[in-house]
């Protein structure tokens, strides 16, 4: 297996784009990322996407991008694990580079969501869900982390108040990213008094409906250190799949595939958590960030709140968590998110995230899942 670096990334701004489409989206992405990367070709590419064809009827989305990339007649595969589609397209592109297959290999995610009705958007977020056990009995996305959210609080004490600061937190350092859907800090109080969705989660407790795409090269590091790019090399992956059924689960507040995805990256990276400067994770819903920091092996089961309120998931805090401003203010383009995670790695590596620098940063970790946690995909990359 042949050492991997990313020597480029694009991205679009996230957000409500109506005179963007999808394919449009990616191909602009794809286009800031070849020319970052200094590269004059690729050969092959994935495309992360979840769900096109029920967002905005298009479905044969590898070939399409390929096309308007320019780039016909590679091989290009389009890739679906429901919101952890960008980063299993990160990993597959990964995996042909360390094979030796192609030696320049562009991975990109993409999600056209705003040009859906609120109803049929939430239909297609759904069907990350069990259709006949979980959906067909009235149950979302919001009403499946409120649950997790309830039994969290029921078990450990986690309070409230601690599930406001993760999206205080996140909107803070959202604030700083130019990209962000929602650039603006926000309080507590302002968490506390905002709709209710699913009791106990209020809406800003949830991550958007957004519109974006991501993209990243991949080529050896030999390769990366003849064109003279900053060495930013993957040295652990880990993916890993759980009961799609939330009930089907011993323990909701336990996000299993998120350890073992964790477990494998750690293992091949040989890294254990407190090696790893900040993560990129996937705070969907404020619970969902709690539950990861827990899986991923940053504190003990049960102690993801008291961290949060500690302090110790800030920017300047013990384990960053979230610089980019995470789904909740960056927003959620769902298959672009994962690949989104690794563009925020390069640009804190690179010393360019301006106002959300972490410090001395060397080695970060990125954690995407799709639905409730029935898939997990973790990355952790080193600047040498």
């Amino acid at each position: 297996m042949r050492d991997v670096a990313v020597i480029g990334v694009g991205i679009t701004p996230f957000g409500e784009l109506w005179n963007k489409s999808l394919r449009n989206l990616f191909t602009e992405a794809a286009l800031a990322a070849i020319d970052d990367s200094g590269v004059d070709r690729i050969q092959s590419m994935y495309v992360g996407c979840m769900s096109s064809g029920l967002f905005v009827g298009q479905e044969h989305l590898a070939a399409l991008a390929a096309d308007y990339l320019g780039q016909r007649h590679i091989p290009s595969t389009r890739v679906e694990s429901a919101c952890a589609s960008g980063g299993l397209a990160m990993r597959l592109g990964y995996m042909e580079v360390a094979s030796g297959m192609n030696d320049v290999v562009l991975v990109g995610g993409v999600e056209k969501m705003t040009d859906s009705t609120g109803p049929e958007a939430t239909f297609g977020l759904g069907t990350a869900a069990d259709q006949e056990y979980e959906c067909y009995h009235g149950i979302t996305f919001p009403g499946l982390y409120a649950l997790i959210a309830r039994a969290h609080m029921e078990k450990y004490g986690t309070t409230r108040e601690q599930l406001a600061m993760v999206a205080v937190k996140n909107h803070k350092n959202g604030a700083n990213n130019p990209n962000a859907q929602y650039p603006f800090e926000i309080t507590v109080d302002g968490v506390l008094k905002s709709v209710m969705i699913a009791d106990p989660l209020r809406i800003l407790d949830c991550s958007p409906i957004t519109d974006g795409a991501a993209a990243a090269i991949l080529c050896p590091v030999d390769m990366a250190k003849k064109l003279g790019k900053p060495i930013i090399k993957v040295i652990g992956t880990g993916h890993a799949t759980d009961t799609i059924q939330l009930c089907d689960r011993d323990d909701p507040t336990w996000l299993e595939a998120t350890y073992l995805a964790a477990k494998q990256a750690y293992a091949m990276a040989d890294k254990k958590p407190s090696d790893i400067d900040f993560f990129e994770v996937h705070d969907c819903f404020t619970i969902a960030e709690i539950c990861v920091m827990e899986a991923l092996g940053l504190v003990d089961k049960g102690k993801g709140g008291p961290a949060v309120e500690a302090g110790k998931t800030a920017i300047e805090g013990k384990f960053p968590i979230n610089p980019s401003g995470g789904l909740k203010s960056k927003g959620h383009p769902v298959g672009a998110t994962g690949i989104a995670q690794v563009y925020e790695i390069v640009k804190q590596f690179r010393g360019e995230a301006e106002g959300r620098q972490v410090k001395n940063a060397r080695i970060a970790m990125t954690q995407n899942m799709g639905g409730s946690g029935a898939s997990t995909v973790t990355h952790i990359f080193e600047r040498e």
